[in-house]
């Protein structure tokens, strides 16, 4: 029934196979609290560990409720498959893990989350993986930096803090003519941008974030668009072009299209292999808060957005704000590529600048009364952060320079309360900071 529906809310409620439980015909979601599942016969199970054919095994590796989620997630961003982990941040590790090995090197954008630039830039290294950061102001910045050892292309849709909406086509058409993979990080605009339909290979989600929206449980995905050939040229991408010891043998990039009859191979090794070895399993009971939320998250978005916007008009005319970041007030091309790839809204989150510096931020946020001074973007309601000594603390000053965070940066990720409300703790706060910034001048 829901094959041929394209709408998110409709996607959101009913995408994926699940109708109702088998066994009790419930209608929501069942939270499958097992470990383990009851093989049929021994040749059922020898076929299962042997991918011959595809079940239930082990909770780590899959689960009925991650399954209806997976489903339903998969359907949202216009992919074939998804695997669902613990958290957004080892979403983002599977990424990279999952094409590259001890040797190569992969292509990431400069604009990333503080906690990404310190996986990439130092965890991975230590594990043999390179990474070479390129400033997506001009996409041709990505193909300067690949040889024979790059294996992927990763970036986040809407980076934060920065708000400059990545060229995801552009890049992905330069990946494509050397069998790169373009992995877009889309945790920051679900519904409103869909990567995949722009040659994205895979989408990576932080769930903790806007999908599950409410800031009650934490869980990542990878979400395999189908629509990469990972065998036409085998020495730009190894792992699925050469056997696996662990799986007898297995070629990746040739079995898994003959056994599922889809291109998805990126998808199941990440299940059967990763998963199976690295353990970062999300909780079917987490699974289950993540649906509650994806079912309301398109409607959400409008509100996100609609809030958002509002909240900018505000405050381009307040005398204490020395400067406004949102996507669609990027001037030229960058701005520009909101108008390309967004669609009902240019997201939830907003930077500003206060005037008075560091101080005068401070005691903004310390001003807040309704917005949560909290690490979180993303949820229901409105929250803020000082990133420099924050979620980026950890950069250094090139780093903090290049991902766009200045000393009095303020990031506001714009909730669902009613804007007047909004608008209202944001000017009680400003004008805190004003007599902070007046009592340095005297």
């Amino acid at each position: 029934m829901t094959k041929d529906i394209k709408n998110p809310e409709t996607i959101a409620l009913h995408g994926g196979d699940y109708r109702s439980d088998p066994a009790t015909t419930a209608v929501a979601v069942p939270i499958y609290r097992t470990t383990s599942y009851q093989f049929k016969d021994t040749d059922t199970a020898a076929n299962l560990f042997a991918l011959k054919e595809f079940g239930n095994i082990y909770t780590r590796i899959m689960n009925p409720t991650n399954d209806a989620l997976e489903k339903r997630l998969a359907a949202i961003e216009g992919g074939l498959a998804c695997v669902t982990v613990g958290s957004g941040q080892a979403a983002s590790t599977f990424s990279i893990t999952n094409v590259c090995q001890s040797g190569d090197n992969f292509i990431s954008s400069t604009d990333l989350y503080g906690g990404t630039v310190n996986l990439f830039t130092h965890t991975l290294k230590k594990l043999g993986i390179e990474v070479r950061y390129a400033d997506p102001v001009d996409p041709k910045n990505f193909e300067k930096l690949i040889d024979d050892k790059t294996r992927a292309i990763y970036a986040e849709t809407l980076p934060n803090p920065y708000l400059r909406v990545f060229p995801i086509k552009e890049v992905s058409d330069i990946g494509r003519k050397y069998n790169i993979p373009l992995i877009m990080d889309n945790t920051a605009s679900p519904i409103i941008c869909k990567p995949i339909e722009q040659g994205a290979a895979v989408v990576v989600h932080s769930l903790t974030k806007y999908i599950g929206g409410h800031g009650t449980v934490i869980g990542g995905c990878l979400i395999d668009g189908g629509n990469f050939d990972w065998t036409t040229n085998p020495k730009r991408q190894p792992l699925y072009n050469e056997p696996d010891a662990s799986y007898g043998g297995a070629v990746w990039g040739k079995v898994v299209p003959e056994l599922t009859g889809a291109n998805v191979a990126f998808a199941v090794r990440a299940r059967v292999v990763l998963l199976r070895d690295l353990g970062s399993a999300l909780a079917p009971d987490n699974a289950f808060g993540i649906i509650q939320g994806l079912e309301t998250v398109a409607l959400r978005m409008k509100q996100h957005c609609s809030n958002a916007e509002k909240a900018v008009e505000f405050l381009q005319k307040h005398k204490n704000v020395e400067r406004v970041i949102y996507p669609t007030l990027h001037k030229g091309e960058i701005g520009a590529r909101a108008k390309k790839y967004f669609k009902g809204g240019n997201g939830g989150l907003v930077g500003i600048e206060v005037k008075g510096g560091v101080e005068a931020g401070k005691k903004f946020i310390e001003s807040l009364k309704m917005f949560y001074h909290v690490a979180n973007i993303g949820d229901a309601r409105s929250l803020a952060i000082h990133p420099a000594t924050t979620t980026h603390s950890q950069l250094t000053e090139k780093e903090l320079q290049a991902a766009g965070v200045t000393p009095g940066y303020v990031r506001l990720s714009i909730g669902i309360e009613h804007p007047d409300d909004i608008i209202a703790d944001l000017k009680q706060a400003l004008e805190a900071a004003g007599s902070v910034k007046l009592k340095a001048v005297s």
